[in-house]
């Protein structure tokens, strides 16, 4: 059996994660006010911000099943959301590279048919590379890192700055493939339906 699904999010990186899965969703974009939530918790943080973005597109439709997501980076205790211009991206890259930082996804899905949700968050490693100044400022260049949570982007030209991660790699993305396989079973659907 599928459901009609419904991306609450605007990120192309999530709609293409989504289409490799046999997904095929309606974007349906919150237009959320991130600055309502302020919470130090990281993983709280991300959880609460992705069931509001999906609670705020159940008015939107019927009959579906609606996804909300939100990432952050943290390094040391700092949160890192998309830089807000150039320099702060400049700033953040020299304290990151050479050093990892910790990346959380909130997960809310929200079962209309049902009236049920499930919320979970993905955490992953991310280790970056010893870049140069030079490097950093090309990157920023490209534009990339501007509209990416914690300045990167795994899945464009910010993977050649990465040396590795430790985790889910969908999660660094944008979206934990695995763990939504997971929340949809706690559901009672099958992923594969979709194929």
């Amino acid at each position: 059996m599928t459901i009609n699904f419904v991306l609450a999010s605007a990120s192309p990186a999530r709609r293409r994660l989504l289409q490799s899965v046999g997904i095929n969703p309606l974007v349906c974009v919150s237009h959320f006010d991130e600055s309502q939530i302020q919470l130090r918790d990281p993983m709280a943080l991300v959880e609460t911000l992705a069931q509001r973005k999906a609670e705020v597109v159940t008015n939107q439709v019927q009959d579906s099943l609606i996804l909300g997501c939100d990432s952050i980076l943290v390094v040391g205790d700092e949160i890192y959301g998309k830089p807000e211009d150039p320099a702060v991206a400049f700033t953040r890259w020299q304290k990151m590279r050479g050093g990892s930082g910790t990346l959380y996804t909130g997960h809310a899905l929200i079962d209309q048919t049902q009236a049920k949700q499930v919320v979970r968050c993905g955490i992953t490693q991310v280790y970056f590379g010893r870049v140069t100044d030079a490097q950093i400022q090309a990157y920023i260049a490209t534009g990339e890192p501007l509209v990416c949570a914690g300045g990167f982007a795994l899945e464009g030209k910010g993977s050649a700055l990465v040396d590795k991660i430790d985790g889910c790699h969908s999660n660094v993305i944008g979206l934990s493939l695995p763990l939504l396989r997971s929340m949809l079973a706690e559901l009672s659907y099958d992923l594969c339906s979709y194929w």
